[in-house]
């Protein structure tokens, strides 16, 4: 399973946007993404990498780009 195109694609279904062009775009600050849509987002990367990211132990900055998000999934794959 490709993580980069995984997440861009649970990204574009979230958000109606495909961000494969800017993965250093800031999700939170564009309004492509609130809290509501986090919490969609995590439900997501858990059911799909099997990655446990307790909303409680959710820091924004770390997950504030696509990118990041990759990087962090990777690391807890």
């Amino acid at each position: 399973m490709d993580t980069k195109q995984t997440v861009v694609d649970i990204l574009k279904d979230l958000t109606g946007s495909d961000v494969s062009g800017n993965l250093d775009e800031n999700l939170f600050d564009s309004g492509m993404i609130d809290s509501m849509a986090t919490v969609e987002l995590l439900l997501e990367l858990q059911e799909r990498f099997g990655i446990d990211v307790p909303v409680s132990e959710f820091d924004r900055s770390e997950w504030d780009t696509p990118n990041k998000i990759i990087a962090k999934v990777e690391s807890m794959k």
